[in-house]
């Protein structure tokens, strides 16, 4: 679920927050970044069990319209269950593994505000997509799995009120839902019928050598701190480090301690990773600054023969 490029934005958030405390226990920052990381599956899980929630009012709303003797809006379409009995939503409403996963971490969240849970599913029921599905008298996985992704595209990856309640619960979450989002709409249309239910369950990380990057590259970059500061001043002149906005400091740092310390992950990478980086996190021209101090700080080490690069390298 994690690439490395998120990991750094990972680092650069715990470096950040440092910096703003002044806090400069280097054991909690490594408990901040473990538990930051960490955060991020719980928040794809409560995103995925909204889906659990919306299945359920949809079950709950249709047995209290059976016992109606009066008609109701669902009796127009030829099929008054087929939400009920999207094969997409029964994968996950009625997978073991997402459900055990969901008691263990003891996610709850959803039961305790479900509100929200009324609020989606009302926007849901008003929606031309959901009506469109319903009057539809034909019946096939493919068509399911489009409403699941539409439901999730316009409807509930957008809502503010959503958006709004996940950003009060944990403040690293306002970055980690568009990640969580995009991964979600590629979780949905690559769904097949005979998907596991370990499926629904990713790694977060793609192994445990992403998160021993993650604390190396923290802990490199805190330790080394007044040197790379040096390195910086040393390529700009009349540099005042007051000035530049500390995301860029952050951010230099980051890439120089990578560039020297990381031998296996290319300098073009390093460079373009923490370019993209500044773009979305920093000032419009964040990146052309960075871009700069780091093209005279590789020449250097190759002439000073301090880039020791191996093999292809890694993302």
């Amino acid at each position: 679920m994690l690439t490395r490029r998120h990991i750094r934005v990972k680092v650069m958030q715990c470096i950040y927050a440092l910096t703003q405390s002044k806090d400069d226990s280097l054991d909690k920052q490594e408990k901040f970044l473990k538990a930051s990381i960490d955060n991020m599956y719980t928040l794809y899980l409560l995103m995925l069990s909204l889906f659990i929630e919306l299945h359920e009012r949809a079950k709950e709303q249709e047995q209290l319209s059976s016992k109606r003797y009066l008609a109701n809006a669902s009796d127009k379409y030829p099929n008054k269950e087929k939400f009920i009995n999207n094969r997409v939503l029964l994968q996950i409403s009625e997978n073991i593994s997402l459900q055990d996963e969901l008691n263990r971490r003891k996610l709850n969240n959803w039961y305790l505000n479900e509100e929200y849970v009324k609020i989606i599913y009302k926007e849901m029921m008003q929606s031309d997509l959901y009506a469109k599905y319903m009057a539809n008298p034909q019946n096939s996985y493919d068509e399911d799995k489009k409403l699941i992704i539409e439901l999730f595209r316009d409807i509930v990856a957008p809502n503010e009120k959503i958006y709004d309640y996940f950003e009060d619960d944990k403040l690293t979450w306002v970055d980690d839902i568009p990640i969580v989002n995009t991964f979600l709409l590629k979780l949905f249309k690559k769904v097949k019928i005979d998907s596991s239910p370990s499926y629904f369950l990713p790694a977060l990380l793609k192994d445990q050598e992403d998160m021993v990057y993650a604390k190396r590259l923290l802990t490199k970059t805190l330790l080394n701190n007044a040197k790379w500061e040096k390195e910086i001043e040393g390529k700009t002149p009349n540099w005042d480090k007051d000035r530049i906005a500390d995301i860029d400091a952050i951010l230099l740092k980051m890439a120089i301690c990578e560039l020297l310390n990381f031998p296996s992950i290319p300098e073009k990478v390093t460079i373009n990773e923490f370019l993209e980086i500044a773009k979305e996190y920093s000032t419009p021209k964040s990146s052309i600054f960075i871009n700069g101090v780091l093209d005279k700080l590789v020449r250097e080490y190759r002439e000073d023969g301090k880039l020791n690069k191996l093999g292809r390298g890694l993302l």
